[in-house]
């Protein structure tokens, strides 16, 4: 279940705040990607912190560490809020920092496809219609290859397994 804001006021002092208010939906969006990596970094330090210390006071709760502060510590609740409020908004920043990832693969992705298909299109516009050879221009050209044209691997395998199916057809019946 969320938390209020106001519950989250209560359980964090100023700094914390700050840090966390920034993890909410609009400010996040808003972050750049480096901003957003040292406000991952920060929250991350004061979650680990608060989770220690909340860790900490369960074992002086039980009798299992000597208590480290003048009195010992009877109730580890609000430091468990605090961590549990720390971890919900290092959620929300590893979520946002997922997305734009996720994002930047896909835009990296387009573009390798497109520039492929562009390739591609240009390989088959050179195969389907040989040059016109050397013409007449100003400066020096580049002169045509001799070796022979690069064929489409792909093509020359799906006509070699088609005669391969027919053959097999033929045997079968």
């Amino acid at each position: 279940m969320g938390r209020s804001l106001r519950h989250e006021r209560q359980v964090l002092n100023t700094d914390e705040i700050s840090l966390v208010e920034a993890s909410h939906h609009p400010g996040l969006a808003a972050l750049s990607d480096k901003d957003l990596a040292e406000l991952r970094k920060l929250v991350r330090d004061r979650r680990d912190r608060a989770r220690d210390i909340a860790a900490r006071q369960r074992r002086e709760i039980r009798g299992k560490a000597d208590p480290r502060g003048a009195r010992a510590v009877t109730q580890d609740a609000g430091s468990r809020a605090k961590r549990d409020v720390l971890a919900g908004a290092m959620q929300r920043i590893n979520k946002e920092a997922a997305r734009r990832e996720s994002r930047a693969a896909r835009d990296a992705m387009k573009d390798s496809v497109a520039r492929a298909l562009e390739l591609r299109r240009k390989r088959e516009a050179r195969a389907a219609r040989p040059a016109a050879g050397r013409t007449p221009n100003e400066g020096m050209q580049a002169k045509d290859s001799a070796r022979t044209k690069q064929r489409d691997r792909a093509k020359l395998g799906a006509v070699s397994q088609h005669t391969r199916n027919m053959q097999a057809k033929r045997d079968n019946q």
